[in-house]
């Protein structure tokens, strides 16, 4: 075999490969919360709930005073914490937790957050969802001072800095920490006798604050305060920081006050669908991009099928718009893994259909329109638009709820570089030309904003979201962009 010859085994790897990174993903999601004597339980609860932010590693920590006790896991939250000898061991009222999606390598236990560290003030855990794009220059000025790291994670940074701060109390160490660092966060950190969660200056990644049982809740998102039957209070504001004592609630704002720009995603796909943002049912928004995209892009079809699952709501949105039946004409399967993975040619040759099926009965001798959330790559979409003409669809037509990803992002979300991005490299006829459909149309930036209900969004001063995906529009500062050519990613 020649030295760079792929194995029928390689191939099957590559193709699997290729379908996970033809999606958007998340780094993490957070949760924390304060003065429960099930913190613990409550606590994996919420990651459960939020696990379609982060799937590859999960972890908790508790304290109970100055004692603190950590179980971090590579895996799924219901495979590590599911075991009651676990939750005992994470004694204590008080607990972080965390989900995690690697942006690069392998997921490693020393990589799986919450982060601990004993400093001078007492011991110190943090959960980071985000991304530090002054990440590489911190770093090798903290090792050039000496620091030793023991991660590849963007996290440990803060570890570091509050380590050093020469400010006298923890809290304020943790604003000196903050007022170092750009990019986009959403961390929770616990302490001997403090809960505190911070976002950042513009609020690119979500955090809610809720109330249990007269305990307060910090969380990605509000379906992690459903779970557990929390009651919602509100976001979390751009640039504020939120203290939880046994006292109650103290908010602080030591940023200089700047309009928010929440990320577009959260609205378009990384939200879970039954959670609320920016005060919206995310469910409602995805079904009204729908409808933009059916008033924008109309086709003359007999079925409109999402791409499961994410597709689905605007998939209903624009059927209804158009007056046109819905169909379910491709069944995901939810439970494929790389345990399936095989050598022959013949199970490589099944390709998609490891993940989706098609539903003759639906796409026989129809005219169809294809409706996703979003192309990253577009290596599964034409996979998806050949599995639905050997089905027998006489005509397959793509629309896509979200406009053409122009460009990578920086603040936590894994895309790949611009060179690799279907939208970057080719035109709106090569795009439709390379998925074999019959025709392409995506929503615009326009109809983003009009769906999310900020109808004069992109005629401000600002735009009011992170869609510099879309745009190249970012909304911080890239020192790293600058320095190094490239926003390190973290382990």
């Amino acid at each position: 075999m020649a030295p760079n010859e792929e194995t029928d085994s390689d191939l099957v790897l590559r193709d699997l490969i290729d379908d996970h990174d033809d999606k958007l993903h998340e780094e993490c999601g957070v949760f924390g919360i304060f003065r429960h004597n099930e913190a613990a339980t409550l606590t994996a609860l919420g990651l459960h709930a939020l696990q379609h932010r982060g799937e590859e590693a999960c972890g908790i920590v508790t304290s109970e005073g100055r004692q603190f006790h950590i179980e971090r896991h590579v895996g799924l939250v219901g495979d590590n914490f599911n075991k009651r000898k676990v939750l005992e061991r994470l004694k204590g009222d008080a607990a972080i937790g965390h989900n995690r999606y690697s942006t690069t390598g392998d997921t490693i236990l020393r990589n799986v957050q919450p982060l601990f560290a004993e400093l001078s003030t007492g011991g110190f855990s943090i959960a980071h969802n985000g991304n530090l794009t002054n990440y590489g220059i911190l770093r090798d000025q903290l090792v050039a001072q000496g620091a030793i790291f023991q991660s590849t994670s963007d996290t440990e940074v803060i570890l570091h800095l509050v380590s050093r701060s020469r400010q006298s109390g923890l809290v304020e160490r943790f604003i000196d920490a903050l007022q170092q660092i750009e990019g986009a966060y959403a961390f929770v950190a616990l302490t001997d006798d403090m809960l505190i969660g911070a976002r950042d200056p513009v609020g690119i990644r979500p955090l809610v604050l809720g109330q249990l049982e007269g305990s307060y809740v910090l969380a990605s998102e509000t379906c992690a305060l459903d779970m557990i039957g929390a009651t919602f209070v509100r976001e979390i504001d751009n640039g504020e920081i939120v203290v939880i004592t046994s006292d109650g609630i103290e908010t602080i704002r030591p940023f200089d006050s700047r309009p928010p720009r929440p990320c577009v995603f959260e609205y378009i796909y990384f939200a879970r669908p039954d959670s609320i943002v920016g005060g919206q049912s995310v469910y409602e928004v995805r079904e009204r991009m729908g409808r933009e995209l059916a008033s924008e892009s109309p086709t003359d079809v007999d079925v409109v099928v999402p791409i499961p699952d994410s597709g689905v709501p605007a998939a209903l949105g624009y059927a209804s718009r158009m007056g046109i039946p819905f169909g379910f004409g491709i069944i995901r399967n939810h439970y494929i893994g790389r345990t399936f993975i095989q050598p022959e040619q013949r199970i490589r040759e099944l390709g998609v259909r490891r993940k989706h099926a098609a539903n003759a009965g639906v796409l026989r001798g129809k005219r169809i329109v294809l409706i996703d959330d979003s192309v990253v790559r577009g290596t599964t979409s034409r996979k998806i638009v050949q599995l639905v003409r050997d089905a027998g669809a006489i005509e397959v037509h793509m629309r896509i709820a979200s406009p053409p990803i122009m460009h990578s992002d920086y603040y936590g979300i894994d895309t790949p570089e611009p060179g690799d991005l279907l939208a970057a490299r080719n035109t709106l006829d090569e795009m439709c030309a390379g998925m074999g459909a019959d025709s392409l149309a995506f929503l615009s930036v326009d109809g983003i904003y009009r769906a999310i209900g900020m109808m004069d969004g992109r005629n401000n001063a600002a735009p009011q979201l992170a869609d510099h995906c879309f745009t190249g529009e970012y909304p911080t500062l890239l020192p790293d962009l600058q320095e190094y050519g490239a926003v390190r990613k973290c382990g």
